[in-house]
This record gives C-alpha cells, structure tokens and sequence, in this order.
C-alpha cells in the first residue's frame, strides 16, 4: 500500500483569474500557497483536510463533472455568506433523508461544490459513550 502523506485536487481552468476569484475572494478560501509568476501561476487553497491547486490553463473544462464536498459548521450561514459574495447558489440547504444538510453552488468551468453541514445529531458526529 502508498503511504499518502498529503494530497490535493488539482484544477487546471480555463479561466485562471476567474478561478482565483471564485475559490479566493467569493469563496474566501485560505492560500496555503503561491508559486510562478503572470496570470496562469499557481495557487494551493486550504480545503479543509486537503488542498486545492488552481494552476496553469486548459483550452475547455478539464474536469466537467467534478464535485467537491466542502463541511462547513452551519450551512444557512454558509448560504448568506456566499450568496452575499455573488456565488450562484444552484440548490438551497436541504436535509437530506440521510440526515446530512446540503447546499449546492456553482464553480468555475463546471465544477459544482456541496456544501454540508453535520448536525449534531448526526452519527457521523455523534458518538455514543465518547
């Protein structure tokens, strides 16, 4: 078996500075890191226990379909803060039959990310005799 140290999701845009718009300022993601120079260089974001690279260009999406699931702790105030930001919310928090509580938004070259929330009651949180 690899011993993964760290990993990463890697987005190659076809849009490089609308991409480090949405994922920087609307999302308000965290740089972990910056490297390169001029509009195609490269950009880590923290994602929660990963990280996200913006770099480089591709002529189309590169990554139709891709979703990335995103925790936050309260996913009405997640809805607020992005719709405040300009970020097309594509469905509302719903909670979902499995308990989780899930919004959906859109990202650059079709990317769509959902957004959850864990409710306290929710056994990925909750646990018995802990």
């Amino acid at each position: 078996m690899v011993h993964v140290l760290s990993s990463r999701v890697l987005l190659r845009p076809t849009d490089p500075e609308a991409s480090r718009d949405f994922y920087g300022r609307r999302l308000g993601l965290a740089v972990h890191r910056e490297f390169g120079t001029g509009e195609e260089r490269g950009t880590v974001y923290f994602l929660g226990g990963g990280f996200l690279e913006v770099s480089g260009r591709s002529d189309r999406p590169s990554c139709p379909g891709l979703r990335l699931w995103l925790q936050v702790a309260d996913a009405a105030d997640a809805r607020r803060e992005l719709a405040e930001r300009g970020v097309e919310i594509l469905r509302e928090p719903v909670r979902e039959p499995w308990g989780l509580v899930e919004m959906w938004v859109a990202a650059p070259d079709e990317v769509r990310l959902c957004v959850v929330e864990i409710p306290e009651d929710h056994p990925l949180r909750y646990r018995p005799g802990i």
